[in-house]
């Protein structure tokens, strides 16, 4: 079958690309051709754009690429129907992906199929009205959204398991460095039990969070504990020296996010995928935001946000596992009270690793990539 793949950021290219793999497995001659990135590339195939030439964050940057961004929809929509695959794979990225589908819906008989769920039930529900009819099936990795889009909306998916998750058990499986050579290596204190610090991936973010993050770390470390950020690939250890302006108290790893949090005994986390694999490695952390004007948005959140809660770990368990200190609650002193609270074996640690085993009974043993494959597949060969 020939198969066209639409990534548009580095987590969609690598979600993407195990896909790829799982469904070349099934069909060893499969042909792929897609916008994404370098793991997909990696698979095989023909890349038509790099996600890096779609992805743009924010409104202004948005508005100051609107041509850019206009003409690599044009493009995609020539190419896919030039292409004729036999089916269409969507992977998150909705604010392209989703007009992409309308097109190609209303021109072509191309089956559209969506790997990755846009996040609708956060916010712009109304989006259920083009999913419904642009999209033929739709591929879900969190277990709560068969609820919302089966009960809420009368629209049938399939739930194929988490990829992180996965991700995290076959890394854990694999990885068996002893601390002591983690450290050696990354010339860290093989002594100290380590206070992590995931404060995201993008440059705006860790501007934000860091060093709030830094200093509540700071609070709660003395001597008897370090503090390690998890560097982000895409950041230069430039940006990073910005914030720990050659403090040796605060080191950096990059492109060890997995080891670091397998060695770590607390840590403050940004909202994102990060705040689950974090759970996953049954790290007991504090989800923190900073927003402007926090009280504004504290108030948006609660009277216009559709959910409770930010952290997927809070969204699967659907109660709050971790604290999570956004808007109005973020703050310096709310972190490091939060990190004094987990890092000593009492209550509130055993309490959140109690609700972390409660998440991966949710998100159950299913392997998505392969999950998913086999049902594209066998759609493919139903039709």
């Amino acid at each position: 079958m020939k198969y066209y793949l639409i990534a548009g950021e580095a987590s969609g290219d690598l979600h993407a690309s195990r896909l790829m793999r799982a469904i070349k497995e099934k069909d060893p001659l499969a042909v792929f051709r897609f916008f994404g990135g370098d793991l997909m590339a990696d698979v095989g195939g023909a890349r038509v754009k790099h996600y890096k030439e779609l992805a743009y964050m924010g409104f202004i940057p948005v508005l100051l690429h609107l041509k850019t961004i206009f003409r690599n929809m044009a493009l995609c929509k020539r190419d896919i129907v030039e292409f004729d695959p036999d089916v269409l794979i969507l992977i998150d990225y909705p604010g392209f992906n989703l007009s992409i589908a309308k097109y190609i819906h209303a021109k072509t008989s191309i089956p559209v199929y969506y790997y990755i769920s846009p996040k609708i039930w956060a916010w712009k529900e109304y989006r259920i009205k083009n999913i419904r009819r642009d999209v033929d099936e739709m591929f879900s990795i969190l277990p709560f959204e068969v609820d919302f889009y089966e009960r809420k909306h009368n629209y049938p998916i399939h739930y194929v398991g988490n990829p992180t998750a996965d991700e995290v058990a076959e890394f854990k499986e694999e990885y068996k460095e002893p601390f002591a050579d983690f450290a050696i290596r990354n010339e860290l204190d093989g002594n100290k039990p380590v206070i992590a610090l995931l404060a995201g991936s993008r440059k705006q973010e860790i501007k934000d969070n860091l060093p709030y993050m830094i200093r509540a770390a700071k609070r709660v470390a003395g001597d008897i504990y370090q503090i390690v950020i998890a560097g982000a690939p895409s950041i230069s250890p430039e940006y990073y020296d910005t914030f720990t302006k050659g403090d040796d108290s605060v080191k950096i790893v990059f492109g060890q996010t997995y080891q670091l949090l397998s060695h770590s005994r607390v840590a403050a986390v940004t909202s994102g995928t990060a705040t689950l694999e974090t759970a996953l490695f049954d790290v007991p952390q504090v989800v923190c935001y900073k927003t402007p004007i926090p009280k504004v948005i504290a108030f948006l959140k609660k009277h216009l946000l559709k959910v409770k809660y930010i952290s997927l770990v809070n969204l699967i368990a659907n109660e709050p596992v971790v604290k999570e200190l956004v808007a109005d609650s973020f703050s310096e002193e709310n972190i490091a009270s939060e990190l004094q609270q987990l890092i000593a074996d009492g209550e509130p640690r055993q309490a959140m690793l109690k609700g972390y085993a409660g998440i991966r009974e949710s998100l159950g043993e299913k392997k998505a990539a392969e999950n998913a494959a086999n049902i594209i597949w066998d759609l493919g060969m139903r039709d």
